[in-house]
């Protein structure tokens, strides 16, 4: 053999044999990954697929106007995520008050509260309509029935969870938490995906968020993830027991969050939708703004409207545009028109629904207990959410019962309340198209 063919052999060899350590190296990286997987409990892996269904989400604003941070989305622009939005107390939580395809069928409406409403000044954080903040996000992932705030993820305020040890990336599993404290607001993420190399050493750690302008995906380096976490006083902490840590409010009790239908791809109504989207609920008598756009021009002969299968309302030749209705009735409702060609076209869902509370008193002590008259008409009375505007941690949800229900009336019980001052009462409802809240305010005596 002459001395080039004995060199392409030896060549061959060394190309062969690299190959196989790259495979080899490979087949370990992923049997490490693997086995990290495996180790999830059932309760992390469905927590890392409901964060990405709000993470991961992409649309595109067809019109101007529609508010975030120091502006407004721009038009014929994709964005991945959610937008970010302190709805808490004026719009509604995507996830939690409507489905993520509402919020994704009032994107394909310029005429929406989308691009009509601006929360801006309203509510701190607040600008879009529909929205996400960290809490709600992270406890949409947690499988929660209400956000709990960021500031009450954590010791003492829930049970099941604990704080990290070592606080560093290769302690780090998924599902856990991070908690930036007060400053003056306070910031929750949470722990997607942990990567490991083939020793089982911790190479990098995924963390998502909500955070203007829409959620925030991270993939950091342990260095980097370390750094993250020495940062503005930032904690890492577990939740040993999921059931513990969420208590009464277990996602599964209620009808939202539905995890099922917002992971699904909705067909968005092209000839018409509302004014906040579609499978939406409204008050009574509150006015229904139905945008009829005919967006492949097949001319429109007619707009029916039905409540069940009973017509409530016709309107011939509408024409393009907006058609304002309001309805006494509660029930649930559709909407859909008759095309030129006598076709129908897809129907935009909807419920009108009555939902409304009284205190039974104008001042309460914390000593005593105090009541509310509740009612409701085609929407559940789920819970009673109490925000003491003098103390933040003041915070609690009273969850409403059956028997609460028969009764009409939602009792608060004495010593609950801790700090003196203005309380926010907040009754909430939902049904199978979302949920509606109504506020009252009582002033809490020492």
């Amino acid at each position: 053999m002459n001395l080039p063919s004995r060199f392409s052999l030896i060549l061959l060899f060394l190309f062969v044999s690299l190959t196989c350590l790259q495979n080899i190296s490979t087949a370990s990286e992923l049997q490490a990954e693997k086995t990290d997987a495996d180790r999830l409990q059932a309760w992390q892996k469905k927590g890392v697929d409901y964060a990405r269904i709000m993470s991961q989400v992409k649309w595109t604003p067809v019109a101007e106007g529609m508010p975030r941070r120091r502006g407004t989305f721009e038009p014929g622009k994709e964005y991945t995520g959610v937008p970010y939005s302190s709805v808490k107390y004026v719009g509604r939580y995507i996830g939690f008050d409507i489905y993520l395809k509402t919020f994704l069928a009032a994107v394909e409406n310029p005429h929406s509260v989308l691009y009509t409403e601006n929360l801006y000044g309203k509510v701190a954080n607040a600008e879009c309509y529909y929205g996400k903040v960290c809490s709600s996000y992270t406890s949409y992932a947690l499988q929660c029935g209400v956000w709990y705030v960021s500031r009450l993820h954590n010791p003492p305020y829930r049970e099941g969870v604990r704080l990290v040890a070592p606080q560093t990336a290769q302690a780090a599993q998924v599902g856990d938490i991070i908690f930036t404290p007060p400053q003056p607001g306070s910031h929750v993420e949470i722990v997607t995906r942990v990567t490991r190399d083939a020793e089982g050493k911790v190479t990098h750690v995924r963390v998502e968020e909500s955070r203007p302008l829409t959620t925030k995906t991270s993939n950091r380096s342990a260095s980097t993830f370390n750094s993250h976490l020495k940062a503005r006083g930032r904690k890492l902490f577990r939740i040993t027991d999921l059931d513990a840590w969420r208590g009464q409010n277990k996602a599964e009790s209620f009808l939202f969050p539905n995890y099922e239908e917002d992971a699904k791809t909705p067909v968005i109504n092209r000839v018409l939708l509302l004014d906040r989207g579609d499978w939406v609920p409204y008050f009574k008598d509150q006015k229904v703004k139905i945008n009829i756009m005919d967006r492949d021009d097949q001319g429109v002969k007619k707009l029916v409207v039905k409540r069940g299968d009973k017509i409530v309302q016709e309107i011939n030749q509408p024409g393009k545009g907006v058609i304002e209705l309001a309805f006494s009735t509660s029930g649930d409702y559709t909407a859909h028109c008759v095309m030129n060609d006598n076709s129908l076209s897809q129907a935009c869902e909807f419920s009108v629904c009555d939902l409304d509370f009284s205190i039974s008193a104008k001042t309460a002590s914390k000593t005593e207990p105090w009541e509310l008259q509740i009612n409701s008409d085609n929407m559940k009375v789920i819970m009673a959410l109490l925000v003491n505007e003098a103390d933040s941690y003041d915070y609690h949800n009273i969850y409403v019962t059956e028997q609460d229900r028969q009764n009409g009336t939602v009792h608060i019980p004495a010593n609950l309340i801790q700090t003196a001052g203005k309380m926010q009462v907040w009754l909430v409802g939902e049904n199978k198209y979302g949920r509606l809240k109504k506020r009252r305010d009582i002033l809490i005596q020492d």
